[in-house]
């Protein structure tokens, strides 16, 4: 499929019109949707509108870089006059009177719709959504990964050219790396918040799904940036992230982080697959040193204490009577609370909320959610010092291939874990891409450039040499 430069040039070019473009992108919705179940919402009357008015600007000569360009939204987005629902029975009815600032910086493209998603984005598989479990295109028994997995699955599907996603703890990265596409996890507060349903407010980051690494270039380059109604969006200059790409990094040096290749459970496939893309790299005149992250090993458990925290305090909001529809045959305010938490929210938002509330109360405070700050502040030291050393982090992204629907949803640890590579780059807030680097009996697998804050565009440059040198051929979708 062409690249989202090469499809504007043909819009430009009226080589193709803006409505035949997305009615393609519709029917192939269409077709598909039913198997994988990556759309909540199918915004398809609004997506046509949205054409004819891309197609105007065309045929006016006023049209900008996202004029027509088809996109999809994680579900967390919110989005003025479409339902949104972020994955939950509680938010079901929900329909914003305004759009997040990322949907608005995408006002000259075309939106198809919402994208499937672990519920509120607490999980690891897509499989704790309302709406049911998002499925890989390459297996269609295996989960599609989460929580960010419908825009995952969209992309890879054929479905749309590019989708938002949000990541908290690797709700980008994982999904993008079991489904064979680029998930892009930037410095956090590199785009607006605003308007996205918080989880863990101090964690979560906007980020992107693609094709490849030059669609990634593009559409960073119009979405990032400071906003006014966003305080922890970032002020800090954006740069022009397609000058990055085709660049040289002869000289360039690359840490590999031991404790990454000794995590106990780590497949030892996927650690080939790293060890070939190393060796890709070695041969572009990279050097490779091996580093420590001495703190990794406390990483999950520190952010499994943060996330809970943080979401138990966001999700206090949704008591029917501020947010969330309330329930009935209640006799009481206490009663309107209670119940509607209990009918609306599913098991794992349930169990987060629990611990957090647990971990922030009296007594336990010190103990639990201090001790992680603490934690977390050392994770971040340990990525400061390793910069000192080297220029990029090379890791997996994930320790096993997309395992099967319900493999582990009797085992919230074991699903945990499917977030241990992915969680210390949320912690120490920097930029981090999955990249896909070989396949694995047919399943995907990808590998993880980490660079330190703001520095997109080494990001971008080093994924870049290391996608045209491998050079990857996919296997056919199972759709």
């Amino acid at each position: 499929m062409k690249t989202i430069r090469e499809i504007r040039q043909q819009l430009d070019d009226k080589e193709i019109s803006a409505i035949e473009l997305t009615e393609q992108f519709l029917d192939r919705i269409k077709k598909t949707n039913s198997q994988l179940n990556s759309f909540i919402t199918i915004t398809e009357e609004q997506a046509r509108k949205q054409a004819a008015q891309a197609q105007k600007d065309i045929n006016n000569g006023t049209q900008g870089r996202f004029t027509g360009i088809p996109y999809a939204a994680k579900d967390l987005f919110c989005t003025k006059g479409i339902r949104t629902t972020a994955g939950s029975k509680i938010l079901n009815e929900y329909i914003p009177p305004y759009s997040a600032t990322a949907i608005e910086r995408c006002r000259d493209a075309v939106l198809l719709g919402k994208t499937n998603l672990d519920e509120f984005a607490m999980g690891s598989s897509n499989e704790y959504s309302v709406f049911g479990p998002c499925k890989n295109p390459y297996d269609l028994t295996r989960v599609s990964g989460g929580s960010s997995g419908g825009s995952a699955v969209a992309v890879a599907s054929g479905q749309t050219l590019f989708a938002f996603g949000t990541d908290t703890g690797g709700s980008i990265r994982q999904p993008a790396s079991f489904c064979n596409v680029v998930g892009f996890k930037p410095t956090y507060g590199r785009i607006s918040r605003y308007g996205v349903i918080a989880l863990a407010s101090s964690l979560d980051t906007v980020g992107l799904f693609t094709r490849n690494i030059d669609d990634m270039a593009y559409v960073l380059q119009e979405v990032a940036g400071s906003d006014g109604l966003d305080s922890t969006a970032l002020e800090a200059p954006t740069e022009q992230y397609s000058t990055f790409l085709g660049g040289d990094i002869k000289g360039l040096r690359i840490g590999i982080p031991k404790e990454y290749m000794e995590v106990e459970g780590f497949d030892p496939r996927i650690k080939q697959v790293c060890t070939d893309a190393i060796k890709k790299l070695e041969q572009l005149g990279a050097s490779i040193a091996e580093i420590s992250l001495p703190n990794t090993k406390y990483s999950l458990p520190a952010y499994y204490v943060l996330n809970p925290a943080e979401a138990s305090s966001n999700l206090a909001r949704y008591d029917g009577m501020q947010y969330g529809k309330p329930a009935k045959d209640t006799h009481s305010l206490e009663e309107v609370f209670l119940k509607t938490r209990e009918e609306g929210f599913g098991a794992e938002v349930k169990r987060r909320i629990m611990i957090g509330t647990f971990c922030l109360s009296s007594g336990y405070y010190d103990a639990y959610y201090k001790k992680a700050q603490q934690v977390r502040t050392l994770v971040k030291q340990d990525f400061d010092q390793a910069f000192e050393k080297v220029d990029i982090i090379f890791t997996p992204v994930s320790p096993f291939v997309p395992f099967k629907i319900g493999e582990r949803m009797a085992d919230p640890i074991a699903m945990y874990l499917a977030d241990i590579f992915t969680i210390p780059a949320d912690l120490a807030a920097t930029p981090a891409l999955s990249l896909p680097a070989g396949f694995i009996d047919g399943l995907p697998t990808a590998v993880q450039i980490i660079a330190p804050q703001f520095q997109e565009g080494k990001v971008l440059q080093v994924s870049y040499a290391l996608e045209q040198a491998l050079a990857l051929q996919s296997p056919a979708l199972q759709l």
